[in-house]
């Protein structure tokens, strides 16, 4: 760092001294950001016509569904953004919010499951997200781990023999629409079936984080649909396909559901029927423009990223590299690379793993430079193996 400009431990710092950390931070966003391939974020958007609502608190205080005391809000651009969702997944009577992302729609659909069934249990795989445990922990709600296959999916087979054992409960069972690591898709008709053999109530919750906005423009995917399946929730990320300058997604669920848990709150002038009280308004806009400017496009966003996804799987695959890429996926797994490599993509990793998830800002030249590095890996590994 320039000698003349103060350390971050500073408090306060001259309009010249405030130019300088800021654009030098600008400029690290930009490089980190070219380089950004193992979280499933999509950079490929222009929110310019939203920057003037930044000079704006804009708080979604409460229910969406109900104005309330606080004017500065942009509760009919979430409405519009949940009408969008809930006929994506042909949900009538439908409830939902704009959240904070993936974890706080996650919370909401189990804790919602809970509200519905107090004696429930929870069911998710191993590879779920880690919001799964942790809000377990939060609800205090009794939870059963269920086994993955090799490919990342559900265990079937374990699970029946889980829900069978405890059949005097009633069970929440977490779907998940593409896993964080391997993204393979649960096939929520199989567990209904297996819950509606046991004779069991339930709560099927949908973590559909990245996949729920994968399956519906995919052919022959999974239909993700409450009209035809007893589907209870499901949870999907704003800032991940669609993209947001913020964390957001969308939680939704039954509208008769919902009724049974909400409370009303004076001060706000609303109901209490969300997790968190504050919520962001610009979360909102940003998914309301994002459907209104590309909603047209997404199923041919969705092709491109699946594209680049099999060229990325055939180009490793070419060069000898241990891959795995799931159906209805754009997640591509593959043997990890090590630190270096993985600080330099930016690729998530858990133990001999790692991936990178190609979303919309990925291009191919993006991907045959990470080709050629993982070849100049394999070489380098490979010589100090000998």
């Amino acid at each position: 760092m320039n000698e003349n400009i103060p350390p971050m431990s500073k408090f306060y710092f001259t309009k010249k001294e405030r130019d300088w950390i800021l654009n030098n931070f600008l400029q690290h966003l930009t490089k980190e950001a070219d380089m950004h391939s193992g979280y499933p974020y999509n950079f490929s958007y222009d929110l310019e016509p939203l920057k003037p609502f930044l000079d704006y608190t804009i708080n979604n205080l409460g229910d969406p569904f109900v104005s309330g005391l606080y004017g500065l809000h942009a509760k009919k651009f979430e409405m519009q953004a949940i009408h969008w969702f809930s006929q994506l997944y042909d949900l009538q009577h439908s409830w939902g919010y704009v959240t904070s992302g993936g974890t706080e729609g996650n919370i909401y659909g189990l804790f919602l499951g809970r509200e519905l069934y107090p004696d429930a249990v929870l069911y998710y795989s191993k590879d779920s997200h880690y919001s799964l445990p942790k809000t377990a922990r939060l609800a205090r709600i009794p939870e059963v781990v269920i086994n993955s296959q090799p490919n990342g999916e559900i265990d079937y087979e374990h699970l029946e023999q889980e829900l069978s054992s405890r059949k005097h409960l009633s069970a929440i069972v977490n779907v998940n629409l593409g896993t964080t690591l391997k993204g393979a898709v649960d096939n929520h008709v199989q567990v209904i079936d297996i819950l509606d053999k046991l004779k069991m109530r339930f709560h099927i919750h949908c973590d559909g984080a990245l996949g729920g906005m994968l399956l519906p423009f995919i052919d022959n995917a999974p239909k993700i649909s409450f009209k035809d399946y007893p589907i209870g929730s499901i949870a999907v990320s704003g800032h991940k396909f669609i993209g947001a300058p913020v964390p957001c997604g969308i939680v939704l669920g039954r509208r008769e559901d919902v009724k049974k848990i909400e409370i009303n709150i004076d001060y706000i002038g609303s109901l209490d029927t969300t997790i968190l009280g504050s919520r962001t308004g610009l979360g909102a806009i940003s998914l309301w423009y994002g459907i209104a400017s590309r909603g047209e496009q997404f199923a041919e966003e969705v092709s491109g990223c699946l594209q680049n996804a099999k060229y990325l799987y055939d180009g490793l695959r070419k060069i000898g590299i241990i891959a795995m890429l799931n159906d209805f996926s754009n997640t591509v797994v593959f043997e990890n690379p090590g630190i270096d490599l993985c600080h330099k993509w930016h690729l998530a990793n858990s133990g001999n793993w790692a991936h990178i998830v190609v979303m919309q800002n990925l291009s191919s030249s993006h991907l045959d430079t990470f080709i050629e590095d993982m070849k100049i890996w394999q070489k380098t590994s490979k010589h100090n193996a000998g």
